[in-house]
């Protein structure tokens, strides 16, 4: 069966509750009815995000962006079309990271300081992360070492290890509100579930997860509060963030302090204590707070806003509901179309050109940064037929490009996927049906990630 559930932000089906509006309804911003009017990061652009791929797709499938560069008097372009952003980042040596420039600016001095033994002499905002990288994944060869000895076994294929703290996670999300009526979804399962399952996972205490997501609100910040495709802050919130991640930072200083004194089993433990085969030594403390630093930064927000917008598909479609929870086996289908249709992360300014390059018969010069939109690769008509549509015997499935592709695809999508396999699971297990509440807003929140605010749900419990 296939479901329909937004073209444009709207259902096609009536709800059992109050009726969700148009997304361009919502937004102060006028919804795009040709090219001219297309702006994918202006205030409440959020709204208009799926009207405008449809325009991209037939108009404009590479968009300039006049000035946007990374160095002066050059543009940035955007990419919208599935076959041209599978291309960029499956070549990552042709399209370098952006995070690339950053390695190749303290790997000298890093470098020369190992060699003398000494610290080095960094830039005052390099933080750990761009350290450890610098370190422990320079390469290409050095990045797939990274992540087969460093990070899959806690958070890639390895994270099957987690399911049943990741299922008791849930139920005792569930049990502190499975008595009432209603919930935010958001705040009462969706945000708290990837947090208190990292945590664990890093090995921090529960009684910290409130101080952890406030720093992994700074994290987020450039995707969220920046401007522009390059998610540019304001100085005076450089300097907010740099603060709190400065605190955040001592904190796992004291964390990976603790583990080697007291070893657990945790992923802090095992970074402590594991010996790194690719450069035949064990990690410095700066480089596993980089490690754990890239770890909160990609593990929170993915789920989180996977989960909001999987609740309100099903709430714009209680069929699908009962659908998937009489017949498990297409639950995974649900979830990759899901991620599909509402991309998590709708796009990102991360690749640049190393040489002049074609998309589309546009030319596209050598040192131009990528913005590549996901979401819009994801409901590409020529790769994807009736793309706004759930389909849950969808050739491919999971073929969608939210969790990118190639050599450097997602690292966490694969705990990703099993939280909201879990999620899923226990929800259906222990609710009878899922609909909106009324006094819902629908907004999304500012950035570049899909960020539904709020969402009142009404349920009923199973018995």
């Amino acid at each position: 069966m296939d479901y329909d559930p937004w073209h444009h932000g709207i259902s096609d089906m009536s709800t059992d509750n109050s009726e969700k509006p148009p997304n361009h309804a919502l937004s102060e911003m006028r919804c795009p009815a040709s090219l001219d009017d297309v702006d994918l990061f202006g205030p409440g652009s959020q709204e208009h995000w799926y009207e405008a791929y449809d325009i991209l797709h037939a108009e404009a499938p590479v968009h300039r962006l006049p000035g946007e560069g990374l160095s002066p008097g050059t543009d940035a372009y955007t990419l919208s079309k599935y076959s041209d952003i599978a291309r960029v980042v499956k070549d990552p040596d042709r399209f370098r990271t952006l995070i690339s420039a950053a390695i190749d600016s303290v790997r000298p001095a890093i470098e020369e300081a190992n060699a003398a033994g000494r610290e080095p002499d960094l830039p005052a905002n390099t933080n750990a992360m761009i350290i450890s990288m610098a370190t422990l994944r320079p390469t290409q060869q050095l990045y797939r070492a990274h992540r087969q000895e460093l990070t899959d076994p806690w958070v890639g294929p390895g994270a099957t290890r987690h399911t049943e703290m990741i299922t008791r996670t849930a139920d005792e999300l569930i049990d502190s509100w499975i008595d009432r009526s209603e919930i935010d979804f958001i705040s009462e399962f969706a945000r708290p579930l990837p947090q208190a399952v990292l945590a664990a996972i890093l090995g921090f205490p529960r009684e910290d997860l409130s101080q952890l997501a406030h720093w992994g609100n700074f994290q987020v910040m450039p995707f969220v509060e920046g401007n522009g495709p390059r998610n540019k802050l304001t100085r005076e919130q450089w300097t907010r963030q740099a603060e709190a991640l400065e605190d955040f930072e001592e904190y796992v200083q004291d964390q990976v302090a603790e583990k080697r004194k007291r070893p657990k089993e945790d992923m802090i433990t095992f970074l402590t204590q594991v010996t790194y085969q690719a450069l035949g030594r064990k990690l410095s403390n700066i480089e596993i707070i980089g490690v754990v630093y890239a770890m909160v930064l990609g593990g929170l927000e993915t789920t989180q806003y996977a989960l909001a917008e999987q609740a309100q598909l099903l709430c714009d479609a209680p069929e699908l509901f009962q659908e998937l929870q009489r017949d498990a086996s297409k639950r995974r289908s649900f979830i990759e179309e899901a991620m599909r249709v509402r991309a998590p992360t709708q796009g990102l300014s991360t690749r640049l050109t190393t040489r002049d390059e074609v998309f589309q018969g546009v030319h596209v010069p050598s040192g131009s940064l990528l913005h590549l939109r996901f979401a819009a690769g994801n409901v590409d008509p020529e790769e994807y037929p009736c793309p706004h549509r759930i389909q849950l015997d969808r050739k491919r499935v999971g073929g969608h490009l939210s969790f990118s592709q190639g050599p450097r695809i997602c690292p966490g999508a694969g705990l990703s996927r099993i939280e909201q396999t879990l999620a899923w699971e226990r929800l259906f297990a222990r609710l009878e049906n899922l609909r909106y509440a009324p006094g819902n807003s629908f907004l999304h929140q500012p950035g570049i990630m899909l960020g539904t605010l709020k969402l009142a749900v009404e349920f009923d419990p199973r018995h």
